[in-house]
């Protein structure tokens, strides 16, 4: 019950870094999302990503005692690129950082750029090359949905915080998931992942 008081006045990269700096040292929100339908969707897909992953781990804890156990696995089968596997679940929850990265990124070297802008770079650099038409033309709609970039500088920070905080919070987020990710992208080539796409 603390910890959810504790969270709630956190900012949601507070939050994000909070549990990446855990993850970092272990290395082996009950926030609502207010950042508009767009980005909410994006969590959403994230967490669902997540959950597919966990389930597997959970259903075998020995068998699955990481996630490169599940990817080989289904590897091994010729289920990686099928429906609802780990895998394709793994490539995109990959991709959804990245494109989460490249946005916060525009964001701390120009806080003023237009948001409408700063994802259609992001997504042009993380997501696009990747998405079929059905997906490209979702992004499209939700392109619309946006806020401005004040109203999501506003929403991600607490009422307290100011910009300048917020940046550095932003960097030091930053600063932690690129070197995840960068540990995760040889292991998707490794598994012949990094090319998938959607329709």
């Amino acid at each position: 019950m603390k910890r959810k008081r504790e969270m709630e006045k956190e900012s949601e990269i507070q939050s994000a870094i909070e549990e990446l700096s855990m993850l970092i040292q272990l290395k082996t929100s009950d926030n609502h999302d207010k950042i508009g339908p767009t980005m909410a969707v994006l969590r959403q897909d994230i967490n669902q990503n997540v959950e597919r992953i966990e389930l597997q781990c959970d259903s075998d804890p020995s068998l699955y005692s990481n996630l490169v156990e599940i990817l080989k696995k289904e590897a091994d089968e010729g289920n990686a690129r099928k429906g609802t596997s780990c895998s394709k679940a793994f490539v995109w929850l990959t991709r959804s950082l990245d494109f989460t990265v490249a946005l916060l990124q525009r964001l701390v070297k120009n806080p003023d750029q237009e948001m409408e802008e700063a994802v259609k770079d992001s997504y042009n650099i993380t997501l696009k090359p990747w998405h079929g038409w059905i997906s490209s033309a979702a992004y499209r709609v939700a392109l619309k949905l946006i806020p401005d970039t004040k109203s999501f500088i506003n929403l991600l920070k607490p009422k307290d915080e100011n910009t300048e905080t917020l940046i550095e919070d932003m960097e030091t987020f930053i600063s932690l998931l690129v070197p995840i990710l960068e540990e995760i992208h040889p292991t998707l080539t490794l598994y012949r992942l990094d090319k998938l796409k959607s329709t």
